[in-house]
C-alpha cells in the first residue's frame, strides 16, 4: 500500500514504540499514587512535560496539559476559555469540527459566537478577526493550517491585531495538522493556547496536549480526580505521554528535512499529474503545508476514485477523517465557495516523513492510470 493519508494519521515512529514499551510492561504504575511504582510513573510524566515544554519554547513545563488528543485539547481551549471568561468566541468557518462544534455548543447555551467567512483559498482576513472581537470576547480560535487543504493561516498577525483590539481576549490555535512541518514557538507566536495531537506526528493515537500560557484560567471539560492541576481529570496514559514526548522531539529535530523531502514528493506528484491528466489544485495560490495535495479530477466522483485507488494500492481520502467513515460534504470546501459538483470530485493526498520525490512520481503514475481508466 502506498499510504498517502498522513493527514488522517501517521505511522508510529520506531523510537516512540521503543520508548513506550516499558510502560506497557513492568512500569505500569498509576502516577496518582504515592508508592515507588506510582512515583516512577509520575516522574516519567513530568519528564515528558519538561521535554515537550522545551521543544515549543514554553516558559514553564506546567503550561503543558496532557489530553486524550487534539479534539479534547480544542474543546478545553474553546469551551474552557469561554466559560472561565466568561465571554464569547470568534472563530472561522474552516476550523476543525472540534473547534466548530465546541463553539456551537456554547452558542446553544447562550454564549455569543461569531463564525467568520474565508476567501476562495480558505484564508480568513486577520483584520476581520480583530474587528469581530468585542469587549466580551473571551477567546479567538484560528487554526494554524487546515487539515483538509493544508492552507496556512496568518495566526501571528491575527494575534497581533486581536491584542490591539482587546488585550484580554485569548488566542487559541489548533496546530494539530501544522506541527509536523511548521515551527511552533509559543514564546514568539503570540498565542495563549495551542493544541497538538500525537498521532499526526508519528506518536500514538489517543494522546495530545494543550499549551496553556501561565496565568490563564480554564474551566475544565472533564471532571474527576483533579489531575493536571485540576485542568484535566482522569488517570494518565503514561505510555502514550512518554511516546508523545519522543514524537514531539523527533518532529522538531527533523522538520527541516521533512519539509525538503515531503515538499519534493508533493511537488513531483502534482507536476506529473498536471502533465498527464485533467486535474485542478484546489488551493494553488495559497501558502499551504508541503504535505498536502487537495485535487479535483473533473468528471470523476471522489468516492469512485478512492475505491479504485484502494484496489490499485493507494490510500487517500476525501476531506477529513473525522467522521464515521462515510464521505460527507466538506464544510471547508463549502466555506471556500466550492460548488457541490467540484467538491464531490475532490480528493486529498497527504505525504509523510518517509516520502520523497520518487514517491511522488510513483504515486502520480498509479493515479494517472486509474484516472485514465475512469475518464
Amino acid at each position: 500500500m502506498l499510504y498517502l493519508d498522513h493527514a488522517a494519521t501517521t505511522p508510529i515512529r520506531p523510537e516512540v514504540v521503543e520508548a513506550m514499551a516499558p510502560y506497557l510492561g513492568d512500569r505500569f504504575g498509576n502516577p496518582s499514587g504515592i508508592h515507588a511504582t506510582a512515583r516512577r510513573a509520575k516522574n516519567s510524566i513530568e519528564e515528558a512535560r519538561e521535554r515537550i515544554a522545551a521543544s515549543i519554547g514554553a516558559a514553564n513545563p506546567l503550561e503543558i496539559v496532557f489530553t486524550g488528543g487534539g479534539t479534547e485539547a480544542d474543546n478545553l481551549a474553546v469551551i474552557g476559555a469561554a466559560m472561565a471568561g466568561p465571554g464569547g468566541v470568534v472563530t472561522t468557518a474552516v476550523e476543525h469540527p472540534a473547534v466548530l462544534e465546541s463553539a456551537r455548543f456554547l452558542s446553544r447555551i447562550g454564549y455569543e459566537v461569531t463564525i467568520l467567512p474565508v476567501d476562495g483559498e480558505g484564508r480568513v482576513a486577520p483584520d476581520a478577526v480583530a474587528n469581530a472581537v468585542g469587549d466580551g470576547t473571551a477567546v479567538v480560535s484560528v487554526m494554524t493550517a487546515n487539515n483538509e487543504t493544508g492552507v496556512i493561516q496568518s495566526v501571528a498577525e491575527v494575534a497581533r491585531l486581536v491584542r490591539s483590539s482587546n488585550d484580554r481576549t485569548l488566542i487559541h490555535t489548533d496546530a494539530v495538522q501544522a506541527f509536523g512541518s511548521l515551527p511552533v514557538d509559543v514564546s514568539r507566536d503570540g498565542t495563549d493556547l495551542v493544541s497538538v495531537s500525537g498521532h499526526k506526528i508519528g506518536g500514538p493515537q489517543g494522546v495530545g496536549f494543550l499549551h496553556v500560557r501561565s496565568g490563564i484560567q480554564l474551566e475544565p471539560v472533564i471532571y474527576g480526580g483533579g489531575q493536571e492541576l485540576g485542568r484535566r481529570s482522569g488517570t494518565h496514559n503514561v505510555a502514550a505521554i512518554v511516546g508523545l514526548a519522543v514524537a514531539v522531539e523527533s518532529t522538531v529535530a527533523g522538520r527541516s528535512n521533512y519539509r525538503e523531502r515531503v515538499g519534493a514528493a508533493r511537488d513531483r506528484f502534482e507536476h506529473d499529474l498536471r502533465s498527464n491528466v485533467n486535474v485542478e489544485v484546489t488551493t494553488d495560490d495559497a501558502d499551504r503545508l508541503v504535505s498536502h495535495a487537495h485535487l479535483r479530477f473533473p468528471g470523476i466522483p471522489a468516492e469512485t476514485l478512492l475505491v479504485r485507488l484502494d484496489f490499485a494500492g493507494v490510500a487517500a481520502a476525501a476531506g477529513a477523517a473525522c467522521h464515521s467513515g462515510a464521505i460527507q460534504e466538506s464544510h471547508v470546501l463549502a466555506a471556500m465557495g466550492v460548488g457541490n459538483t467540484a467538491a464531490s470530485e475532490s480528493v486529498r493526498f497527504s505525504f509523510g516523513r518517509d516520502d520523497d520525490a520518487e514517491t511522488g512520481a510513483k504515486a502520480a503514475r498509479i493515479v494517472t492510470g486509474v484516472v485514465e481508466d475512469l475518464s
